[in-house]
Formats: C-alpha cells, sequence, structure tokens
C-alpha cells in the first residue's frame, strides 16, 4: 500500500498530466522501447524546439489523466513502455516529429493519438505527419493571395511600358484652381 504523501504525488501528476492534455489541440503516444540515450535526447529536443512537450510516463496514469480529460478508446493501446507529447498550439508537430522518428527506428512506434479531445488512429497520425508545418502552410495561403495582385500589377505595369509614355500628370494651374 503506498504511502500518503506517495499517493498525493501520483493524484498531482494525473491531475497536471490531464489539465495538459485537456488544454492541448493534438497528442500523440509512443512506445519508446530500444532507443539510445544519443536518439533520445536529439528527439526530446527537436520536440521542444517545436513546443512539443514530451513525458516518459506510467500507463495507468496515461490512463486515469485521459479519461479526466474526458478521453476514452486508448486504453487497448496502453501497454508496455509509453510516453506522451502534447502540443498546445500545433495540430501536426507532435505527429510529424514522432512518426518520423518512428519511420528510422525499429522498436519506436507511435501507439495512438488525439486532435481536439477525440482519439484517432495510427493511420490518422500517419497522415497528420505528412502536413507541411504551420509556417509551410501558411506561407502557401498567403502566397495564393499574393498571386492576383501580383498578376494586377505586372498587367499595368506591361500596359505602361507598351504604351511607351508614363501617365500624364494634371496641369499644375488646375491643380491650383
Amino acid at each position: 500500500m503506498p504511502s500518503q504523501k506517495v499517493l498525493e504525488q501520483k493524484q498531482q501528476l494525473v491531475a497536471d498530466l490531464a489539465d495538459r492534455i485537456t488544454n492541448s489541440v493534438a497528442g500523440v503516444i509512443v512506445d519508446y522501447k530500444g532507443i539510445t540515450v544519443e536518439d533520445d535526447t536529439k528527439l526530446r529536443k527537436e520536440l521542444r524546439e517545436s513546443g512539443v512537450k514530451y513525458t516518459v510516463i506510467k500507463n495507468t496514469l496515461i490512463k486515469r489523466a485521459a479519461d479526466k480529460a474526458g478521453l476514452s478508446g486508448m486504453d487497448d493501446m496502453l501497454n508496455g513502455t509509453s510516453a506522451i507529447a502534447t502540443s498546445a498550439e500545433d495540430y501536426v508537430a507532435a505527429a510529424r516529429i514522432l512518426q518520423k522518428f518512428a519511420d528510422t527506428h525499429e522498436h519506436f512506434n507511435v501507439k495512438t493519438g488525439y486532435i481536439d479531445n477525440e482519439v484517432i488512429t495510427t493511420e490518422k497520425i500517419k497522415s497528420l505527419a505528412k502536413l507541411p508545418s504551420r509556417e509551410v502552410l501558411l506561407a502557401n495561403v498567403l502566397g495564393a493571395f499574393q498571386a492576383p495582385i501580383a498578376s494586377f500589377a505586372r498587367a499595368i505595369q506591361a500596359i505602361v511600358d507598351k504604351s511607351g509614355e508614363a501617365p500624364a500628370e494634371a496641369p499644375a494651374e488646375a491643380a491650383e484652381a
């Protein structure tokens, strides 16, 4: 039987993790066995730089935190070694980084995940991982908005160049009157 102090620490850990899950837009749970300390350090650095929180934690604590956060359907996947990665702002960062890492490391596997408090399958995580980063998507959208304006400006410039002269300005005495 655990002591009261240990029990309180675990309850606080579950409450903190449930709050983290609730306040995140996406998360991924992985089986991290079989990776070296060096690989784990590189992975954690990449996740941290992308604003993703990564924690190795017991399955029972993840299950309790997920239940408290309103996520159900993860129980079958919570076995073996588990770590959870959550992102408060970026929907694809955790999936992209962890799936890329899983593709290059034989024993590292993505188990399950969630988006907006809905559990998703590993197939959906793989699909998310293929999406470009938020910055790339924003750049593409901005490029699409700028394209018509740039085309209009080139068309106006072509008309000016074709006529061979700059547009006439109003005579000075007409402006003074």
